[in-house]
C-alpha cells in the first residue's frame, strides 16, 4: 500500500511537472523589461521568450511578434530553445513509461519486479529531466544578472528576471522530487522481494521437522543392536 501511495505521488509531480515544462517552453516572459534609470516608461511592458517577444501597453492590448531568425538570437536563447524542446520530450517519455509501470496497469502483466524496474526507467527519465530544464533556465538568469549589473550595458537594454523563469525552476525540483518518489519504489520493492524470498515457508518448515524426527540417528540405531 505505501509503494501504490508513493506511485500515485510521483506520477501527480511527474504529470505536474511535464505540463510545468511544456508551459515554460511557449512562455513569453523569459525576459522583462526594467524600469530603470531614465527608462520610465511604464504603460509599456517588453516579454522576451524563446520562440517570441510582446509588447504589452497599458490598455491591455498585447503584440506578439515571432522572431525572424534564429541566428539574430542570443547563445543563452538558442541553447534554451533546443534544451527546453529536448525537455518536453523527455518529460512526456518519462510520464508515459510511468504509466505503464504503475500496479493498476495490466497492459504490462502483474510482474512486479519488471513494474518496478520500468518505474526506475521513469524515475531516471524524471530527474534527467529536470536537469534539463534547470540548465537553460539558470543559464539565461545568469545572463540577465550580468548584464543588469554591468555598467556598460544600456539601461534600455537591461532586463529583470520573468515569470517562466520561476516557473522552470519550480518544475525542475517538481520533476527531481518525481523522480527520486519512484526511485524509492524501486528500492522497496527489490528489498520487500528479497526478503520474501529469504524466509521459508511455514509448510516447508513443519515437513523438514517431521522428517527429522522420523528418521533415528546412527547412534540410537546402534543402542538397540
Amino acid at each position: 500500500m505505501a509503494t501504490y501511495a508513493l506511485q500515485i505521488a510521483g506520477l501527480v509531480l511527474g504529470g505536474v511537472g511535464m505540463v510545468g515544462t511544456m508551459a515554460v517552453t511557449v512562455m513569453p516572459q523569459w525576459r522583462v523589461s526594467a524600469f530603470i534609470g531614465s527608462n520610465i516608461v511604464v504603460f509599456e511592458n517588453l516579454w522576451e521568450g524563446l520562440w517570441m517577444s510582446c509588447m504589452r501597453h497599458a490598455n491591455i492590448r498585447m503584440q506578439c511578434k515571432i522572431y525572424d531568425s534564429l541566428l539574430a538570437l542570443s547563445p543563452d536563447l538558442q541553447a534554451s530553445r533546443g534544451l527546453m524542446c529536448a525537455a518536453s520530450v523527455l518529460s512526456f517519455l518519462a510520464f508515459m513509461t510511468a504509466i505503464l509501470g504503475m500496479k493498476c496497469t495490466r497492459c504490462t502483466g502483474e510482474d512486479e519486479k519488471m513494474k518496478s524496474h520500468i518505474l526506475l526507467t521513469a524515475g531516471i527519465l524524471f530527474i534527467l529531466t529536470g536537469t534539463v530544464v534547470l540548465i537553460p533556465v539558470s543559464w539565461v538568469a545568469n545572463s540577465i544578472i550580468r548584464d543588469f549589473y554591468n555598467p556598460i550595458v544600456d539601461a534600455a537594454q537591461k532586463r529583470e528576471l520573468g515569470e517562466a523563469l520561476y516557473i522552470g525552476w519550480t518544475t525542475a525540483l517538481v520533476l527531481m522530487a518525481g523522480g527520486a518518489l519512484f526511485c524509492c519504489v524501486y528500492c522497496c520493492t527489490e528489498k520487500s522481494s528479497n526478503y520474501r524470498y529469504s524466509i521459508p515457508s511455514h509448510r516447508t518448515t513443519q515437513k523438514s521437522y517431521h522428517l527429522e524426527k522420523k528418521s533415528p540417528s546412527v547412534y540410537s540405531k546402534s543402542q538397540y543392536v
